[in-house]
């Protein structure tokens, strides 16, 4: 075994575990796992007990060992790690997948430098196992992996999937595992094929609301804040949030003089294409848009909070879809 230590960090607990899976797969090939893994897992270990084990001689050869749930290290444990680190046993492989612990009370650690640089030394491998977060990027990440598959997906289908999953790019796994589970090895897939079997919609970025309520088009504003809060699993709260924030500044145009993106984003603190957008929004809502807003977004920020018994969905449907009519004057 070429890498004696692979660890596997990144805040996503699915991408991880997808990536754990797939380096033991191409570990062991047609080996039975029965006799090579050793598999930790849970909050109860000491991460000395998997290094005793990745440390001892096999009488079976060449053995894996996997650490889980090893982002609850506490000192003891980066001491253990740190000894096997200084002379790690070549016949084995140590798999450590620094992820948050079972407990939700207990606290993820950072992953020290002073261990990436250990691990490095020991010609090991430290494996990010984020998505990309430009959408750019992540199209080609979504096409790689859609590619990979046992299965053939038409541009169509491509498309199809790649806008359900809008920025929740890390569901490609359970989306793929699926089809292929549905469909034999070398089928085309079309779209037809793929839209019965996609879950719920994923989350899409805050700025596909603002620029619908930009444009003035209603139904694919309240479209995408629907999908914010249920697809991405937003608060209603964090919601209106992002239309205070985006309003707020609209207003803080009005008035000013401003006549340039430069001088919005010298105003408003952002960069300049951002603040181009709310400068043409701000011009063509004028002052009475502007302020008719504001007072929109007060009232549905007291009914979220209580002051009356309507669904805070369907509160935020509702002003978004007023929002999104004032850019239309």
């Amino acid at each position: 075994m070429s890498v004696p230590v692979v660890v596997f960090t990144g805040d996503n607990a699915v991408l991880l575990s997808q990536a754990v899976s797939e380096r033991l797969t191409e570990l062991l090939g047609d080996s039975d796992p029965t006799g090579v893994v050793d598999e930790f897992s849970g909050d109860d270990y000491p991460l000395a007990e998997a290094l005793l084990a990745a440390s001892a001689v096999s009488m079976f050869g060449e053995r894996i060992v996997v650490c889980r749930n090893a982002g609850r290290a506490d000192n003891d444990d980066v001491a253990a790690l740190t000894e096997y680190l200084e002379n790690p046993n070549p016949d084995t492989t140590l798999i450590v997948a620094w992820e948050s612990a079972i407990n939700p009370g207990i606290r993820k650690k950072p992953f020290a430098k002073k261990i990436s640089d250990m691990i490095k030394a020991a010609g090991g491998q430290i494996v990010a196992t984020a998505a990309p977060t430009q959408a750019k990027a992540q199209q080609g990440w979504i096409n790689e992996r859609l590619s990979a598959s046992s299965v053939r997906f038409t541009p169509g289908a491509t498309v199809a999937i790649t806008d359900h999953l809008g920025e929740d790019v890390s569901r490609i796994g359970a989306i793929i595992d699926l089809i292929e589970s549905s469909f034999a090895p070398g089928t085309r897939i079309e779209v037809g094929d793929v839209t019965p079997l996609l879950f719920s919609a994923g989350g899409v970025p805050p700025w596909d609301l603002t620029d619908a309520l930009n444009a003035g088009m209603i139904p694919d504003a309240v479209g995408v804040a629907r999908r914010m809060m249920i697809g991405g699993g937003r608060h209603p709260l964090q919601v209106m949030a992002t239309l205070q924030n985006h309003y707020e500044s609209i207003l803080r145009l009005d008035g000013a003089g401003v006549r340039s993106e430069a001088q919005a984003a010298d105003l408003l603190g952002m960069k300049p294409y951002p603040a181009k957008k709310i400068l043409s929004a701000s011009q063509r809502m004028g002052h009475g848009g502007a302020t008719r807003a504001i007072r929109l977004l007060a009232t549905a920020d007291v009914d979220l909070r209580g002051a009356t018994a309507i669904d805070p969905q369907a509160t935020i449907e509702v002003l978004v879809a007023r929002l999104a009519a004032l850019a239309r004057r």
